[in-house]
C-alpha cells in the first residue's frame, strides 16, 4: 500500500482537525438537544485525535531521540490542561489553530526548500551523441564522457557542460545564471547543462560529465546551504529548546502561585494553560529560518548561491569589498594585441606558447590559444605543466623547460626582460605575457582586456548602499590596473597591483582586523584570499573549481550587478530578521502580561500566538518576491 508523503499527511490531518472543529461549533450552534451534544462530542474527539495525537507523538519522539522538549509538547499540555478543567472547546481551538498554522508554515517553508527539486527537474535525461562515423544516437546523459560530441537541436536543453565546436545560436541561460535575455554563442563558447538552445543546430564537445556539471555543482551548493545554519538560526534553536523548559517550569510555578493566591485549582490550571500558550516561543524560533531560507531561494533564482545562512548574514555586515581584476571586474575574454618574437619566427613562437597555455585556466591562456587558432597554428605538446599562482605557468617540451608569465615568473627563471624590442609594449597599458625557455627570453605578447559593462554600475550601487571601502587587488602591472580602475571609478589609493597570491591574503587579513571584508575573485590564485575573507565570492559559472570551493558565495552569472543585488538582499534579510524578532518578542510579552494580570481567555492567547507565528513566516516569505534585492 502506498503511503502518503509527510506533507500530504499533515494536510489531511489538518483537514480532519478543521472538520472536527466545525462539527463542534455546529453542536453549540445552531443544533439542539441530543444531536447537538453528539456533534460537539464527535467534533472534539476528532480535533483531539487528529490535531493532538500527531503533535504529541512528534513531541515524544523528539524528546526520546534528541532529548529535546519542543513546542509541540507545550501545545499538547496546554490543550490537555484546558480539557481537564472543563474547557475542552478552548483546547480544541488551540489544537485546530496550531495544526493549521503548522501546515501553513510547512507549506510556506517548503516553497523556500524546493530549489533543489527545481534544479533536478531542469536536467535532461538523454542526449544525441555523435559517433566518429557521423551517425547520431540517443543515449542517457550519464553515458556521456569528456570529449564526446553531441548534437543540440532547437528547443533542446543542454545535457551537460560543453564547448560549441560548430554552429551558432541563442541560448536561454535564465535557469542557471538568472539572465533574462538570450545569450548568443558560437564556436568556442562554453554552454552549461540545463540551459535551452533557442535556435540553430549546434554541435558541442563535452567538457564536464553530468556528475561534475554546473547544475551538479549548484545542487551540491544549495543542499549544503540549506544544511548549514546561520549563527542567528543556531541561537534561535538553542534559545527555543531552553526556553521551552523554562515555560513548562514557569507554568507549574504560576499554577502554584495562583492556588496560593486563593484561586480554585480549576481556574489556576486554566490560567497556567493560558500562560503555556502565551509564552510559547514559536514565533521567535521560526523568525530566522523563515527569512534565511526565503532569501537563499530568492538568491538562487537570481543566479547567486550562498553556502548557508552564515554567508548571507555576514554579507549583510560587510564594510569593505576587495576585487580581483582579470575575469572579475574585466570580461576575461581577452585578445592578443601584439606578438613580439625575439628569436625565430612568430609561427614557431605561437606554437610553443599555445602548447604551454593549452593547459592553463587563466583568461590570457585562452586568448593565446585563440590567436594561434586564428592563424592556423597547431600547438606543440607540452608535458608536466605546473601553474605558479600570481606568476605564470611552466612545462616541458623536447627536454627543455618552457615558461610564460609576468616579470616575477621571468625572475624565477633567471631571464632578463628589459629588452629594447619590448620597450613600447611594456609602456603600454595592456597586460604583457613574457615567454621563455629556461633562462632565455623568447619574446612576449600583449593582451587586451576590457572592463565588464556591468562592473561600473555594480560598484556604484555598492557605494550608494553604504559600502565604505572598495579596493582592486591584482597581480597585473600597475599601468594596466590603473587604466581599468580609472574607468571603473576607483580612487588611486584603492588600486593595488603587482601582487602575489600571498600579498592578497596578507592585505585581506589586515582589512579583516578593521571590519567585515568580502573578496571577489575567479581564479586559482584567488582561492587563498577568498578563504581568508569574511565572505569569499567566486565569480562566474565557468570560474575555477578551486575558487568555487574556497568561496562562500558563487555568482553563476557574469553580470556584476547580481553581486550588488545579493548584497542588498542580504541587508534586507537582516532587516526582516530584526523585524520578526522584535514583533515576536513584543507579542509574546503582551500575551504573557495579559495572561498573568488580566485573565486573558485561552482562545485569545491561541489566536495571538498562532497569528503571530504565521505573520513572521509571511514576513520572511516576502523575500521570495524580491526582484532586485
Amino acid at each position: 500500500m502506498k503511503t502518503l508523503p509527510p506533507m500530504d499527511r499533515t494536510m489531511w490531518l489538518t483537514a480532519v482537525t478543521v472538520l472536527g472543529m466545525l462539527l463542534a461549533i455546529l453542536g453549540l450552534w445552531p443544533l439542539q438537544g441530543f444531536v447537538a451534544e453528539s456533534a460537539t462530542l464527535t467534533g472534539l474527539v476528532l480535533v483531539y485525535l487528529a490535531g493532538g495525537v500527531p503533535a504529541a507523538w512528534r513531541a515524544v519522539v523528539t524528546l526520546w531521540s534528541e532529548r529535546v522538549l519542543d513546542i509541540d509538547l507545550l501545545m499538547v499540555v496546554a490543550a490537555i490542561a484546558a480539557a481537564a478543567v472543563g474547557a475542552p472547546f478552548e483546547g480544541a481551538v488551540l489544537l485546530t489553530l496550531f495544526s493549521v498554522s503548522t501546515t501553513l508554515e510547512e507549506r510556506a517553508m517548503g516553497r523556500a526548500r524546493r530549489a533543489v527539486e527545481a534544479l533536478m527537474a531542469l536536467r535532461p535525461e538523454t542526449a544525441l551523441r555523435k559517433a566518429p562515423d557521423g551517425s547520431v544516437q540517443e543515449v542517457p546523459v550519464a553515458d556521456l564522457s569528456v570529449g564526446d560530441v553531441f548534437v543540440l537541436r532547437p528547443g533542446a536543453r543542454v545535457p551537460t557542460d560543453a564547448e560549441i565546436i560548430s554552429g551558432h545560436g541563442a541560448l536561454d541561460e535564465a535557469s542557471i545564471t538568472g539572465e533574462s535575455m538570450p545569450v548568443t554563442k558560437q564556436s568556442g563558447a562554453p554552454i552549461f547543462e540545463a540551459t535551452v538552445n533557442l535556435d540553430g543546430v549546434l554541435e558541442a564537445r563535452v567538457s564536464k560529465t553530468v556528475a561534475d556539471s554546473t547544475v551538479a555543482r549548484m545542487i551540491a551548493l544549495v543542499t549544503e546551504a540549506q544544511a548549514a545554519k546561520a549563527p542567528s538560526e543556531r541561537f534561535s534553536e538553542w534559545f527555543g529548546q531552553r526556553y521551552t523548559i523554562a515555560v513548562l517550569v514557569g507554568a507549574v510555578l504560576a499554577y502554584a502561585a495562583f492556588v496560593l493566591l486563593g484561586r480554585d485549582w480549576h481556574d489556576a490550571l486554566y490560567r497556567a494553560a493560558v500562560l503555556l500558550v502565551a509564552a510559547s516561543p514559536c514565533a521567535i524560533v521560526i523568525s530566522v529560518p523563515a527569512a534565511i531560507l526565503s532569501a537563499l531561494s530568492a538568491a538562487a533564482r537570481r543566479g547567486v548561491l550562498f553556502k548557508g545562512g552564515a554567508a548571507l548574514e555576514t554579507l549583510a555586515a560587510v564594510e569593505t569589498f576587495a576585487f580581483d581584476k582579470t575575469g572579475t571586474l574585466t570580461t576575461g575574454k581577452a585578445s592578443v594585441k601584439e606578438v613580439v618574437a625575439l628569436t625565430g619566427g612568430e609561427a614557431e613562437f605561437l606554437a610553443l606558447l599555445a602548447g604551454l597555455e593549452a593547459q592553463s585556466e587563466h583568461h590570457s591562456g585562452a586568448a593565446i590559444r585563440e590567436e594561434a587558432a586564428r592563424h592556423g597554428i597547431a600547438p606543440v605538446p607540452v608535458e608536466n605543466v605546473v601553474t605558479w599562482p600570481s606568476e605564470g605557468i611552466s612545462g616541458e617540451f623536447d627536454g627543455s623547460q618552457l615558461w610564460a608569465g609576468n616579470p616575477r615568473m621571468a625572475a624565477r627563471m633567471g631571464a632578463a626582460i628589459d629588452q629594447p624590442a619590448l620597450a613600447a609594449m611594456v609602456e603600454d597599458t595592456q597586460t604583457v605575457i613574457y615567454f621563455g625557455q629556461g633562462a632565455s627570453l623568447l619574446g612576449a605578447v600583449s593582451i587586451a582586456d576590457q572592463a565588464r559593462a556591468s562592473s561600473r554600475p555594480a560598484l556604484a550601487t555598492l557605494r550608494a548602499n553604504g559600502v565604505g571601502k572598495i579596493l582592486m587587488m591584482t597581480g597585473d602591472r600597475y599601468l594596466v590596473a590603473q587604466r581599468i580602475g580609472t574607468e571603473l571609478g576607483f580612487q588611486t589609493g584603492d588600486i593595488h597591483a603587482d601582487l602575489l597570491a600571498e600579498d592578497k591574503v596578507r592585505m585581506v587579513g589586515a582589512l579583516v582586523k578593521q571590519g567585515r571584508v568580502a573578496f571577489v575573485g575567479d581564479g586559482v590564485n584567488d582561492a587563498a584570499a577568498l578563504a581568508r575573507a569574511d565572505v569569499g565570492i567566486a565569480m562566474g559559472a565557468a570560474g575555477s573549481d578551486v575558487a568555487l570551493q574556497a568561496a562562500d558565495v558563487a555568482l553563476l552569472s557574469e553580470d556584476m550587478v547580481r553581486l550588488a543585488e545579493a548584497h542588498m538582499l542580504a541587508r534586507r534579510t537582516a532587516k526582516i530578521i530584526r523585524q520578526n524578532l522584535a514583533f515576536a518578542i513584543g507579542a509574546m510579552g503582551v500575551l504573557v502580561t495579559a495572561g498573568l494580570f488580566f485573565d486573558l481567555p485561552l482562545p485569545l492567547a491561541v489566536i495571538g500566538h498562532e497569528g503571530g507565528t504565521v505573520l513572521v513566516v509571511l514576513n520572511g516569505l516576502r523575500l521570495l518576491k524580491t526582484s532586485n534585492g
